[in-house]
């Protein structure tokens, strides 16, 4: 269990830094155009994760074809989004609101799949919130696109994992992991017909840090998930929050007040008891991460 639990760590890092690579690009590129390099490179990923018995073809044949489309599009709109919040917003405060996830989880499983939800759970939707309104101040402090599509991509992570319980459980790993790199190449692909900038060396080394480590990370969390039960895996995510402050700070000179840290602190709590609380989303893991 320790080695699951310790792979989930290093799996998260290297999200983190991944994610570091990218905002090094600070908008040189459109934000679809490295989800594309990313994606093609997070292809490297597939013979690592193909298990014995498995067909290639089965990155694009789902047993539910629909739900790997609306997978395949939600992860396309929530990587272009997270682009775009990183590169626009401090790491932490992306985070922040990529993090409201489980709380969106909690909100659609409700209204689509009729969930009961307890004054628990909606305790922590309420918390969440609250602890959005913290760190955003409106009115107070200027808000930006940045701020719209982190939690754009919050919300497109919750759509693809509820699409994702509605496919079953016994979905191949090569289907799920294969929705998000080449629904996220597909849509950003026809983006690029309208333009494209063909990337100098410096960026090409940028974009590969960005797709490999990020392909290294599904990796690592493919192994943790195998080596651990999924809730001991799954809170591992929110070290993330260590890494987005730490590469901030060190990389971008990113700053955060009090205010902001308070609020963090709040989505974190909210969304780390949602995911301990809701042992449906842990099931989710037990595949694969899919933002």
């Amino acid at each position: 269990m320790f080695k699951g639990v310790l792979l989930g760590f290093m799996a998260f890092a290297a999200f983190a830094i991944s994610d570091a690579f990218v905002k090094s690009l600070r908008g040189s590129l459109p934000a679809y155009e490295a989800v594309f390099f990313g994606a093609a490179l997070g292809l490297t990923a597939l013979p690592f994760i193909r298990q014995p018995g498995d067909r290639w073809r089965e990155v694009v044949l789902a047993r539910r074809p629909g739900l790997w489309l609306v997978r395949a599009a939600a992860s396309a709109v929530g990587s272009i989004a997270a682009v775009v919040a990183f590169t626009a917003l401090p790491m932490a405060e992306a985070f922040a609101l990529i993090f409201l996830l489980p709380i969106f989880v909690t909100i659609l499983s409700v209204l689509v799949l009729k969930e009961y939800v307890g004054w628990r759970r909606w305790s922590a939707v309420v918390a969440g919130f609250v602890g959005v309104l913290v760190v955003l101040r409106p009115g107070f402090r200027a808000l930006g696109i940045g701020h719209l599509a982190a939690i754009v991509c919050g919300l497109a992570g919750a759509v693809s994992m509820i699409a994702l319980r509605l496919s079953g459980p016994h979905e191949k790993r090569l289907a799920l992991y294969g929705a998000g790199m080449i629904g996220s190449m597909l849509f950003s692909g026809v983006l690029m017909l309208a333009e494209f900038h063909w990337p100098s060396l410096a960026q090409w080394g940028l974009l590969a840090g960005y797709g490999l480590l990020a392909a290294l990370a599904s990796v690592l969390l493919m192994l943790a998930t195998q080596k651990a039960p999924a809730n001991h895996v799954a809170p591992t995510q929110y070290s993330q929050m260590l890494w987005a402050v730490l590469l901030g700070y060190v990389l971008f000179d990113d700053r955060l007040d009090w205010p902001m840290a308070i609020g963090i602190a709040i989505i974190l709590g909210a969304g780390l008891f949602t995911f301990v609380r809701e042992e449906q989303v842990t099931q989710w893991w037990k595949r694969m991460r899919m933002l």
